[in-house]
């Protein structure tokens, strides 16, 4: 399976590109991993309704040109929430439904434009807390990770 990771921004900081990096070689025996990063609009501190919309418009526009004509999960707050088991089950799923590529979203500090939420086959929320998203890169390429270590029934510490 083809998995991309679209996102917005790039990561600054050395402890989090460590991680990528590990779960990127981890994940080399399971699937086909690109990263997509589409550049973050600079956006004042203090902003109007209509500017939040305008930057996550922006940011959406990138996105979608990395999108293409994959099967896409749009990581978002107010999506499905899964166990790691779920999850597993969710890409095996997707697998024997003929699903040969999953582009995962991730969007920048402001979320992800109405247009991506829409495009999106599925809405995915890892929790009701807010991360960083630099974070969030971590923890779903762990995810992802877990998953194809339950699909193969092979252990990983719990």
């Amino acid at each position: 399976m083809k998995i991309t990771v679209a996102c917005v921004g790039k990561i600054k900081e050395k402890y989090f590109t460590d991680a990528i990096k590990e779960y990127a070689k981890r994940l080399s025996r399971y699937v086909t991993l690109n990263i997509e990063e589409v550049p973050d609009e600079k956006a004042p501190e203090n902003m109007s309704d209509a500017q939040i919309v305008q930057v996550k418009e922006t940011e959406g526009e990138r996105l979608n040109k990395v999108i293409k004509d994959s099967y896409v999960v749009a990581l978002a707050i107010d999506g499905k929430k899964m166990t790691s088991e779920g999850f597993a089950d969710f890409m095996s799923d997707a697998m024997v439904r003929g699903v040969s590529h999953i582009t995962f979203v991730i969007g920048g500090s402001l979320g992800l434009s109405d247009k991506i939420l829409k495009r999106a086959d599925v809405k995915l929320s890892f929790s009701d807390m807010t991360f960083p998203h630099q974070l969030m890169r971590v923890i779903l390429l762990e995810q992802i990770y877990r998953a194809n270590r339950i699909m193969k029934n092979e252990p990983y510490h719990k």
